[in-house]
């Protein structure tokens, strides 16, 4: 029994103990899970803080990334709005020149449209009158359109033939007595020179008068005779103490000769007012014309030009009054086509174009005051508009060697007219004056600044200047070019025209030892 309570007893004490070891190590491990759970919570937070804070961190990397592919796209943008605004500015300028030029065109081409209506009037009037006085001139003359022809063509006709034959039994008997002297001179002269053709005439011819009470007459009352004189002639009549002369001032030697003329008229008829100067003006003028076309006529009838224009023939008789260095114009022309005929005959060319060529070489000295230029251009430029060969035409542009010779016949002309020129007694100036006015030219351009050297060549017609390059620059010599030529013009008297020619250069030398 006692065996069985202890038993008891020891189970009970035994199975008290097991409880509370039971217990004890229950509450330890709930007490240790407690702790890990706690902890596992610490530590998922941190994790969670701590991807927060990465992501927050990589957010905000990709913020600034943003902003900065932002800015610069707004840059870029900013950027082309302002090329933008600039080529709509001008697209806008260009637009409204267009439009500018848009309405030039059309005011232009309204004026060029009521031009040509007018031009279209003028003709179809001009047409209308030439027909009509056709017309009557048929009615006054009793012959139709055929029969006048054939009669003037044959009436021509006889005449040419009556002419030609003259002129050429003249040019062989010509041609017999001075073949062989003019052989032996123009294979010696027929060497390219140049010779001057710087015109040095008179502008004033002298009118003698019986007393000096013609001048009152001449002057009239309050001036009204002279004043009427001067513009019917174009020229100044000079009136002034010297006794028994009255001057007569032009640079048109025609005009002149005609006021001339037409005072000494007036004096030996004694009727000085402004209706019989006018009336005694025109009748000189219509004289003087048929003077010029006969002259001219003769001139190419000796020289063996045939068949040259009429307004041509007239400016050849022109050069009947025209001087250079105090020889004759027209007489130098006739000299300068035989020369340059019987040059190209022995060289076996056309003759008769050479003679034509030297002829009208000098064409332009009657125009040269009347259009601008010098002679060679003016000349050259007249021939051209009545139809002349383009050999004649570059002869007169090229007898003085201004241009490159494109023709045997320029080179011939230039060779003949520089052995017309110097043959002795040919011309003359005084040397005093000739030296003088090149002193002058030379004076004038030497006082601008950088100006090294000036040298006057082809008797004046030509200045060319020698410049530092270190003072002047290419502008600055195109500049002083154009302001030599403006002075020169200002305060020189010239006839023709003076090529200024402005010299810059820079060389560097080295040598190769």
């Amino acid at each position: 029994m006692e065996y069985l309570i202890g038993a008891v007893l020891g189970l009970i004490l035994g199975g008290a103990v097991g409880f509370i070891a039971e217990r004890t190590i229950r509450g330890t491990a709930f007490k240790t899970r407690d702790e890990i759970v706690a902890q596992a919570k610490r530590e998922g937070e941190n994790l969670v803080k701590t991807a927060e804070l990465t992501a927050k961190e990589e957010g905000l990397r990709r913020r600034e990334a943003a902003d900065k592919e932002l800015n610069v796209a707004r840059d870029e943008l900013r950027n082309q709005e302002r090329q933008l605004d600039k080529r709509g500015a001008s697209l806008k300028e260009q637009q409204d020149d267009i439009a500018k030029k848009e309405r030039m065109l059309e005011t232009t081409q309204q004026k060029l449209v009521e031009r040509n209506k007018v031009v279209d009037a003028k003709e179809k009037e001009l047409d209308k009158s030439a027909k009509q006085a056709q017309e009557q001139l048929y009615k006054i003359s009793g012959l139709d359109q055929k029969t006048a022809t054939d009669l003037l063509l044959g009436q021509l006709e006889r005449e040419l033939k009556n002419e030609t034959g003259a002129l050429i039994l003249k040019q062989e008997a010509d041609l017999k007595q001075q073949s062989e002297r003019m052989a032996r001179e123009i294979i010696g002269m027929s060497i390219q020179r140049y010779a001057s053709a710087h015109t040095s005439e008179s502008t004033v011819s002298t009118i003698d008068i019986p007393s000096d009470e013609m001048k009152g007459r001449i002057i009239g009352r309050e001036g009204r005779n002279i004043r009427a004189f001067e513009k019917a002639t174009g020229v100044d009549v000079i009136v002034d103490d010297t006794p028994g002369v009255v001057v007569v001032s032009a640079f048109d030697s025609v005009r002149r000769e005609t006021a001339k003329q037409a005072l000494v008229k007036l004096i030996q008829d004694g009727r000085i007012h402004p209706t019989r100067i006018d009336e005694v003006v025109l009748e000189t003028q219509k004289e003087m014309e048929a003077f010029i076309r006969r002259q001219g006529t003769e001139a190419a009838q000796e020289a063996d030009v045939p068949n040259l224009h009429e307004k041509l023939l007239d400016f050849m008789g022109r050069l009947h009054f025209r001087t250079s260095y105090s020889q004759n114009v027209l007489r130098h022309s006739i000299e300068v086509a035989h020369l340059t005929g019987l040059m190209a005959e022995q060289l076996g060319l056309n003759g008769n174009l050479a003679r034509r060529c030297g002829f009208l070489h000098d064409l332009g000295k009657a125009a040269d005051h009347e259009m601008e230029g010098g002679h060679p251009a003016v000349g050259a430029e007249l021939l051209k508009r009545y139809g002349e060969k383009g050999e004649v035409v570059h002869a007169a542009l090229g007898h003085h060697d201004d241009i490159r010779p494109d023709y045997i016949y320029t080179v011939l002309v230039a060779a003949a007219d520089a052995c017309s020129a110097s043959r002795p007694g040919a011309r003359r100036e005084t040397l005093e004056k000739y030296v003088r006015r090149l002193e002058e030219l030379e004076t004038l351009v030497c006082g601008f600044p950088g100006v090294e050297q000036a040298f006057a060549v082809q008797a004046g017609r030509e200045i060319r200047v020698v410049v530092n390059p270190q003072e002047i620059n290419d502008r600055e010599a195109a500049r002083l070019c154009r302001d030599m030529a403006a002075a020169i013009e200002a305060n020189l008297t010239y006839p023709g025209e003076v090529k200024v020619t402005v010299l810059r250069e820079t060389r560097v030398v080295e040598y190769a030892k």
